[in-house]
């Protein structure tokens, strides 16, 4: 058989085409197929803060909507690189996937030697909750509002302490914040997660937190804590009657931490959209918000492109925060 230049020229051109089709029907098949087996979702911290509580409500609601185990696994140690550089290694097959919080493109910020990029070793899938934060203290301060807490502050500069889930988590920013905004002194005491740090200022072995709502919301309802205000630019629903930050005394003060959900690189576009649109639908459902309600979250659920634009966006904001607080991990 004669082949001529034009057929030979006409299949390399062809060649690429075809390779990237059949490797596409192979990404598509896998996410039809997808979960075929048990899904594992690493949280970086110990079990019972923010991103625990909320990434186990989501979970239950996946397993029950997609037929499989949605097993949440807590790895906890280095303010979520540990857990986090797990994931980043994972191979891309749709079994393992990160639930963290905004300090994911805070970390790197501060650390200069992490393990992994946090933008380039992980695949956005989408971001689960937005999440005020609330300034709590312990009952033994006393302090009833913020105004009394920055004049308390002033008082004693120096020896109040603040607790935070970890260096450059958005419980550390907001109190780098306020002190950077009031002008006081306070002792940062990082944690190794939300959990421990409100034991510990329930046990009063530290004074204050900017804590995120689900975290310290059975201690506060318990009267184990007071609330003082909530740090978003507007009152949230989970504390109606508390003011914010702003309106207490310190004008533009608005911060707030989010829960997302990262893959690992190179993970298949279409399993990716397949769980962010499970996670969508999944925060849709009534029982579901009414239980983020009461944590004071609330959904996003967003697609994996928007969320990729939000994470760059956040990366560069806490960043010139990190810069202009002077902040560092020693």
């Amino acid at each position: 058989m004669i082949i001529t230049r034009r057929r030979a020229l006409a299949g390399m051109l062809a060649a690429p085409i075809l390779a990237r089709s059949s490797a596409q029907a192979r990404s598509s098949a896998q996410a039809q197929d997808w979960p075929n087996r048990p899904v594992r979702f690493v949280v970086p911290y110990p079990p019972g803060g923010p991103t625990d509580i909320l990434g186990r409500v989501v979970a239950q609601r996946l397993a029950q909507d997609l037929g499989q185990s949605m097993v949440v696994e807590n790895r906890a140690g280095a303010s979520g690189v540990i857990g986090s550089e797990v994931i980043a290694r994972a191979a891309p097959d749709g079994q393992s996937f990160l639930m963290n919080a905004s300090i994911h493109v805070i970390i790197p910020h501060l650390n200069r030697s992490m393990p992994y990029d946090a933008m380039a070793d992980f695949t956005p899938v989408t971001n689960m909750a937005m999440v005020p934060l609330v300034a709590v203290v312990n009952p033994a301060l006393p302090v009833r509002s913020i105004a009394e807490l920055i004049a308390h502050l002033k008082a004693n500069p120096g020896k109040v302490s603040y607790a935070s889930s970890g260096n450059a988590s958005a419980l550390h920013l907001a109190g780098e914040m306020f002190k950077l905004m009031t002008g006081t002194d306070m002792v940062h005491v990082p944690y190794r997660g939300a959990g421990p740090a409100v034991q510990d200022l329930i046990a009063g072995n530290i004074q204050l937190m900017f804590d995120s709502i689900p975290s310290s919301a059975a201690a506060v309802r318990a009267g184990l804590l007071r609330p003082l205000a909530v740090t978003t630019a507007k009152r949230v629903g989970a504390y109606p009657d508390l003011p914010t930050v702003a309106e207490a005394g310190v004008p533009g003060f608005d911060i707030a931490t989010w829960y997302a959900i990262w893959a690992p690189p190179r993970t298949p576009a279409p399993i990716t959209a397949r769980l962010q649109q499970a996670v969508a639908a999944a925060v849709a459902v009534p029982e579901v918000r009414e239980r983020l309600a009461v944590l004071g979250a609330e959904p996003v659920a967003d697609s994996p492109e928007d969320f990729a634009a939000f994470c760059r966006r956040e990366y560069d904001r806490w960043g010139q925060l990190v810069r202009e607080a002077r902040l560092t991990l020693d």
